[in-house]
């Protein structure tokens, strides 16, 4: 997605320094970094915010601060309004996945609103959205953070975005057959002395069933050789 076109966080008269931060904390975790206030409750900049950011500073240090709602989203050709219930205005509803599944399409900024922490968005607010984004949420307790509902619509754009995917560790090729056998064979004549394969007309079927848990795993040869190892030292007698 183009810097441009990248979408706008607006948090529409947020109370609490600390909810700011955890909200820029959400952003930059999903790869945006545009905020914008609108008439925040204790002023800006807050010194709350900035710890409760834990290294989001640049989203607190770029946020954009607007008396009105109206003036947050003057430039933005989308505007989604985020609320569990439409107060009386009439507009169509979309998750947060469907919302951000259609940002990429369209031209034009696209802003989400995100209301106060108490009350969340009012009715004026909502009116001046194209959409309300609403996410399925248990009816018996709706009740989502700020920096909880930031970071639901951020997930979702990331989806569609640039985001490269922390990268695993290599992993090995399972071992060749060859070093597979090995290991059931030694487990095979630690356990024959022993009397597991009991009673005699189930020792076939005892073999075939150790085979497939010592199968089933695609072990590399590396584990393969940990496990011999294990198997060599249980077959050791007891140090005095």
């Amino acid at each position: 997605m183009a810097k441009a076109e990248t979408p706008v966080i607006v948090l529409v008269r947020p109370q609490l320094g600390e909810n700011i931060g955890k909200a820029a904390r959400a952003m930059l975790n999903f790869g945006l970094a545009e905020m914008r206030l609108v008439a925040p409750r204790d002023g800006w900049p807050n010194p709350s915010a900035g710890p409760a950011a834990s290294g989001a500073d640049i989203v607190l240090e770029n946020a954009q601060v607007y008396d009105t709602t109206a003036e947050a989203v003057a430039d933005c050709a989308h505007v989604y309004a985020t609320t569990v219930r439409k107060r009386g205005v009439t507009k169509p509803v979309f998750t947060p996945e469907q919302a951000a599944r259609a940002v990429p399409a369209r031209a034009g900024r696209s802003a989400f609103l995100f209301g106060p922490e108490r009350s969340g968005l009012e009715t004026d607010d909502v009116a001046l959205a194209r959409a309300i984004v609403t996410a399925p949420i248990n009816p018996e307790f709706g009740s989502l953070n700020l920096a909880q509902a930031v970071i639901l619509v951020a997930y979702e754009l990331s989806k569609h975005s640039d985001l490269a995917v922390p990268t695993q560790e290599d992993l090995l090729p399972p071992a060749p057959q060859e070093e597979l056998e090995g290991l059931i064979g030694h487990l095979d004549r630690m356990l024959e002395p022993k009397g597991y394969y009991f009673p005699e007309d189930r020792r076939d079927a005892t073999r075939r069933t150790l085979r497939g848990v010592l199968t089933k795993p695609g072990w590399n040869h590396l584990e393969v050789r940990t496990l011999r190892g294990v198997l060599s030292t249980l077959g050791k007698r007891d140090r005095d």
